[in-house]
């Protein structure tokens, strides 16, 4: 089960370098002119997860494997991308492909490296990626609803319910207003089908200079507003410290950020905002090879879980023995949770949790 994030943004703004130290590669070309990353650069990242050397200790495991996120560092749109400027079709085609939006707005001043608006302002950087990304979407439901309707007319079932589904859209992207504020409930998987950018969920990085790495600045702050009206997410960092953290080995590392007075790595709160951005749970299994994290999404029952692992495991699910992960380390283990009471036998209709430590029992 994979999901991805696209990193979008103006030319400049730091999407390269922040793919390139989420990464901890290179390869990414970072450089100081537009288009410079004329391809998607995809890379896999671990999600940062304390639980998992807590759940190892406990059971004396060989490996730690965490799970992972997939990000794509996508070339730099510009105003007029939704009518080809700048490659914008290449480039928006990518975007479709994706799960969520990581939105890069650069939040820092800097002459010797250009924006190609001309000024720092991330509320209008933001709005003018959003316009092109809503321009876009608006043309391709007007091109496909045209036929739908015909067919409708004929009495096609089908197509009577996409034009029922398209409509809404239609209209809430000619106000100006992204798919994603007219999704009916119940028809996100629907609307997920029909590839429009603006229906995926958004997370905003502000880009800052080193100094406001700890607080944010002025500029961050209203992008931190902007995001809570829209019920988005915002995160700051600064792609240049993040680049340099990535190069350091665990202990330098640690240091590094004390000295510049950051708890943790502003890459492991993207990573972690943009797991809780796509509705994400993790449960684990222990044993003695390894414990490992593995990937669901909010909802998801028993017998899909287990064939996270292996089709097998869903096929032949039988039952799965789930401990809660603050009982599995209160206790120290499968044993001690069995003791008091806290390992429960969970059925075909278990929701799983976010933390539940599982064995999966089957029969194929």
């Amino acid at each position: 089960m994979g999901f991805n994030c696209g990193i979008v943004g103006l030319p400049n703004v730091g999407k390269s370098t922040l793919f390139n130290a989420l990464t901890e590669t290179a390869s990414a070309q970072a450089a100081n002119y537009p288009f410079c990353t004329i391809e998607p650069n995809v890379g896999r990242v671990a999600v940062p997860d304390p639980r998992l050397d807590a759940l190892a200790a406990i059971g004396k495991s060989q490996k730690i494997l965490p799970t992972s996120l997939e990000f794509v560092d996508i070339a730099g749109l510009v105003r007029g991308a939704s009518r080809g400027e700048g490659l914008g079709n290449q480039f928006l085609a990518n975007i479709r492909e994706v799960d969520a939006i990581i939105h890069v707005l650069r939040c820092f001043e800097d002459d010797d490296i250009t924006h190609v608006e001309g000024g720092i302002d991330p509320i209008r950087d933001a709005e003018i990626i959003e316009t092109e990304l809503m321009l876009a979407d608006l043309e391709s439901l007007e091109k496909r609803i045209v036929a739908l309707q015909k067919k409708a007319k004929g009495n096609d079932r089908d197509a009577a319910a996409q034009v029922a589904l398209m409509e809404p859209l239609i209209e809430v992207l000619r106000e100006g207003r992204p798919a994603r504020q007219a999704i009916p409930a119940g028809q996100e998987e629907a609307v997920r089908r029909l590839q429009l950018m603006t229906s995926k969920p958004v997370l905003y990085v502000c880009n800052v200079e080193e100094a406001s790495a700890a607080t944010g600045n002025a500029w961050s702050e209203r992008v931190r507003a902007r995001a809570e009206a829209e019920g988005a997410i915002a995160v700051v960092v600064s792609a240049a410290i993040e680049a340099e953290v990535s190069q350091l080995g665990p202990d330098d590392r640690k240091e590094f950020l004390d000295g510049l007075g950051l708890a943790d790595s502003g890459l492991d709160r993207v990573i972690a905002a943009g797991y809780r951005l796509l509705g994400l749970r993790t449960y684990f299994t222990v044993g003695p090879k390894e414990t490992r994290a593995w990937t669901i999404t909010a909802g998801t029952r028993a017998p899909q879980a287990a064939a996270v692992i292996h089709n097998d495991f869903e096929r032949g699910f039988i039952a799965c023995e789930t401990v809660a992960y603050d009982d599995y380390v209160r206790y120290q283990g499968e044993a001690g949770a069995k003791e008091a009471g806290k390992l429960r036998i969970e059925g075909r209709d278990y929701v799983v949790q976010d933390g539940d430590v599982l064995l999966f029992r089957f029969n194929v």
